[in-house]
Formats: C-alpha cells, structure tokens, sequence
C-alpha cells in the first residue's frame, strides 16, 4: 500500500464525523473521534510491531507477547465473565486483545458502547503512568450524548466502520508520526470553528500560536509553559519553534513541555495530543491554575524560561476573594478585580517565569491595555519594573469565541534589575489590526503577516502608521495606559470633497430623475389607456 498523504487522512478523519453531525453538539462529539483516532493509531502501531515480531518469531506468541509488553503503549487482552449460579465459579463469556480490531469485529455487538468502555478501561489500567484519567471523562454508552440503545448502536457501528478504511491506517510504514499529529490538530481547529463560543475551552487558532510561539522565542534546553494549555496547541508550536532555532537533531527535541488545563475532557485532549507528537514525558496537570497550581517543587511554584499562553478572557470569579493569602506570594503587586481575572493570569505567568532571564507571551483583551483601578496599579508596577517588552496589537474575529480584537503582550524578565537588558527601557508597539486575511466566518494571519510583525519586533524599528518604540517617559506621560491607538497614529485623511464636482453631479442626476418620471408618467398613460 503507498504513504498515506496529510489530506487524504484528514479528509477521512473529517469524514468520520459524518454519524454525528445534527445530532451531537460539536463540542461533545469532537471526544469520540479524537479518543477513537489516538485509539486507532495506538491499536495499529501495536498491530505493526506485532506483525514484525511474528517474522522474527514465528509462532512462539509467548516470546512475542514479551517484546509487546515493553512497547510505548500496552494493549493487555480482554476477558469477559460472567459468575455461573451452580458451581460457583465464572464462565468465560469472550476474551480479545484491547485494540481498535477487536472492536471492530464486534461493531454489530448490542452492547458495543459498554464494549469499547471496557477496552478503554484496559488501556487506561495497562499504561497507568502516561494514560491514568485520560479517558475517565468519555462514555461511549452515554444514552444523553449518543442517543438511546438502537440509534447509539448505529453511531458506533458506523464511526467504527468509517476509522477502518484504508487512509485511516496509522501504522508506522504508511505514515509518519507528524502526519498524524498533523490531523489530531487539524481536526481539533475543524472542531472549534463549528463548536462556536465553547471552543474557548480547547482551541487557539493555529497562526496565532505561532506568533506566540515565536513572539516568546523558545531554545533548545528550555523548560516551556502554558498555564492555561486547553488542548496543547500553544505547547506544541512552542516545541516546533526550539525545532527551528536548533541546529542539531539532538538539540530539535531538547527541552520540557509543562501545562496546566481546569477542564477535564480538555486536559485529555492535550494528553493525547501530546503522545500523538510524541512528547510523551511532557506533564500536563489537571487542575485549576490560579486556584490550586500544581506545577510545583519543593513548596515552591516551578519556573519556567518561557511561559505562553492564551487564558479565558475576563475570567468571572476566578479566585480573587483568596489571592491575598495565595501561599505564592503572585499577586503582591496587587488582586485584580473578582470579575476579570486576567491580570491575575498574567501575575501567574511572571512570576513563573526565571528571574533575570524568562519570557512571557500571552494573549489578551485590549481592555487589559487601558483598564484602571486595581489592573492599572498592577500594570504599572510591572512597566516600573521594566518587565513589559512589547505590545502587539492583532485583528478582530480571529477566534472562533469572539470577535474582538486581541492583543499579545511580550514581557522579558532579562530586562529587570541584574538581567542582560536592565538597559532597554522602552516598550516596541504594532499595530497589525489591519494585517489579516478575510474568511468566511474567521479572519486569519498569513505567513507575510506574522513574518512583518517579527521583523519589525527584532528591528524595534519606528515604521509610520505600523510601529513605535515608546520610552518610559512617554509611556508614564500616558498614565501607563497601554492603549495601542496613543502610540501607533493610524488615522488616514479623508480624500478633499470638491463641491463644486459634487454639486453638478447632484444637478446631473436630478435632470436624470427628471427625464425618468416623464417616462414613467407617459407608460402609466399608455397601461391606462
């Protein structure tokens, strides 16, 4: 069989989700495809070294059962029993290999739903240390998410048929490990742009993760972060960015991958994300960041020489009542507000950034830019100190949850007290708010775009109408309000009106509309007649 190319495998990954469409929101369906293609591509690796191992062994299942159980993933075997009443003990009701294979050959099964939680439940129970609570969030016999038993049945049994055909083969010879990461992402953004607001939760469009990525500029040896990391897309353009500032293959894959995701089903998406790009030793915890972060040792909050990140918006009740006495110690500079935690994000992020040396990225509302009170005061400290490094100022309705326009604000913990650029003492502000490419219900970046932002970031050049450079000075002449329009003049003069043209193109149209009546009123004449 020849390689499997990117958009074949795409299109029939898309295709797969054809028996939910209308029925499932797209925000719960996504679960069952992305868990049955990290199912698939696990079962059909194990089924390739099987094979390779039955050339080399032949028949002595033993033996090869003992390669497989040193395989990045274990696929244990099934036995389903049921007690006999008159001797006491079980009969052997079925027994199968936990893979994709299994199931499919009892797709026609009445309990396939309750048959492919099981062999999840294996899965989970044989590889506890990567998969522990990976799937404990799915439930392929749910009667609310897939309907009642009959309808339920058929959705499966059709998902299962469609993962079986012949561009969803996973198996190392026909195709690469990219290839599939490639899909689990492409997929997840396919999700998002039908899911509406709720794909807040798991997605940030792609380019604007690879601006982040490389706004944030992660090397070989760094240990990278997102605290809010939804589905890892952030992470894994953060690793492809050390891929393209490397120079060896060694150092391409030399750095750690560290997130943190509140949402549960959220969390297993970025898990497996993860495996299926093979970073399988990246730790992604589960939990709540501002409230309980979990990225710690030793008592004391992990540090990071990166930190991106694009957290919830204007996060309502995200802890504030608390934050006083947050054993940390983030947020001296000051609470923020109950109703918008994103300062408190940002606090987060800074302090989990090494002195003297990390990098934050983040993503933002404009209003953190301008905003008084408590996130001003906070704002300020954190300019006085001479952390902030950039303000990027990017387009409206780039994310499927909201058509606003965002920004991305850069701050750099080298430029503080003792750090290599204690010296640079002004913030390089873009205006790219008119740098997109239209889209039917999104607007995108292109490369060109996001190659001019980054070009102009290394110049810290002035460019007229685009780009500033603003010395502390001028910025605490603003107040520190960081608004983007108070740096960058984008105003365009009106075109001159010549009134005189205007008027005679007004007679001329009024001696048309004349002309028009006397017409009109002559053909009345004649209907009349």
């Amino acid at each position: 069989m020849n390689k499997i190319n990117q958009k074949d495998i795409n299109n029939a990954a898309w295709a797969a989700c054809d028996t939910f469409r209308g029925v499932v929101d797209p925000a719960q369906y996504k679960d069952y495809i992305l868990v049955m293609l990290f199912v698939k591509y696990i079962s059909d690796v194990w089924q390739d070294h099987y094979e390779a191992y039955q050339k080399q062994y032949g028949d002595d299942d033993a033996r090869i059962r003992r390669k497989l159980e040193r395989e990045r993933f274990v696929l244990p075997q099934v036995l389903l029993t049921e007690k006999n009443d008159e001797t006491g003990g079980e009969t052997v009701l079925d027994e199968f290999p936990a893979t994709y294979y299994s199931l499919y050959e009892r797709r026609s099964a009445a309990n396939i739903g309750e048959l492919i939680n099981i062999v999840l439940d294996h899965i989970e129970e044989s590889n506890k240390s990567k998969l522990e609570g990976v799937f404990r969030n799915i439930d392929f016999n749910s009667e609310v998410n897939l309907g009642r038993t009959k309808d339920r049945n058929k959705r499966l049994k059709t998902l299962l048929e469609d993962f079986n055909k012949p561009q969803l083969s996973m198996k190392p010879s026909l195709v690469s490990e990219d290839v599939i990461g490639n899909t689990y992402i492409y997929l997840i953004e396919r999700f998002a742009s039908d899911s509406g607001k709720k794909a807040g939760e798991f997605f940030t469009p792609l380019k604007v993760t690879e601006l982040v990525a490389r706004l944030a500029g992660p090397k070989p040896g760094d240990r990278i972060c997102d605290p809010a990391c939804g589905s890892g897309g952030l992470l894994i353009q953060a690793a492809q960015e050390v891929a393209r500032n490397a120079g060896s293959a060694q150092e391409k894959r030399n750095f750690a991958l560290f997130g943190q995701e509140s949402n549960g089903s959220t969390w297993a998406l970025c898990r497996m994300n993860m495996f299926l790009h093979s970073f399988d030793s990246a730790r992604v915890e589960w939990c709540d960041t501002l409230n309980s972060p979990l990225l710690v040792e030793n008592d004391r909050l992990m540090k990071f020489n990166c930190v991106v990140a694009n957290p919830p918006f204007s996060l309502d009740k995200w802890g504030a009542e608390s934050a006083e006495s947050d054993q940390y110690n983030r947020f001296w500079r000051g609470v923020p507000p109950k109703s918008k935690g994103d300062w408190a994000f940002i606090s987060h992020m800074v302090e989990t950034a090494l002195e003297k040396q990390g990098r934050v990225a983040v993503v933002v509302p404009h209003g953190v830019l301008f905003r008084g009170a408590a996130e001003g005061r906070i704002r300020r400290k954190m300019i006085e100190e001479n952390l902030l490094d950039a303000v990027i100022g990017l387009p409206g309705n780039l994310f499927p949850t909201t058509n606003i326009p965002v920004a991305i604000l850069v701050f750099d913990r080298s430029r503080e007290k003792g750090g290599i650029r204690e010296d640079c003492k002004n913030v390089f502000f873009v205006d790219a708010s008119r740098e997109f490419v239209s889209g039917k219900n999104m607007n995108t970046l292109s490369e060109a775009h996001i190659g001019k932002i980054m070009e102009s970031y290394a110049a810290r050049a002035e460019k007229e109408k685009y780009a500033h450079l603003a010395e502390f000075a001028e910025i605490k002449e603003n107040d520190f309000n960081l608004n983007i329009p108070r740096y960058v003049d984008t105003f365009e003069e009106e075109e001159e009106i010549d009134i005189d043209a205007v008027q005679v193109e007004i007679d001329n149209l009024e001696k048309e509309l004349a002309a028009v009546r006397v017409k009109m009123a002559e053909k009345l004449k004649e209907i009349q007649r």
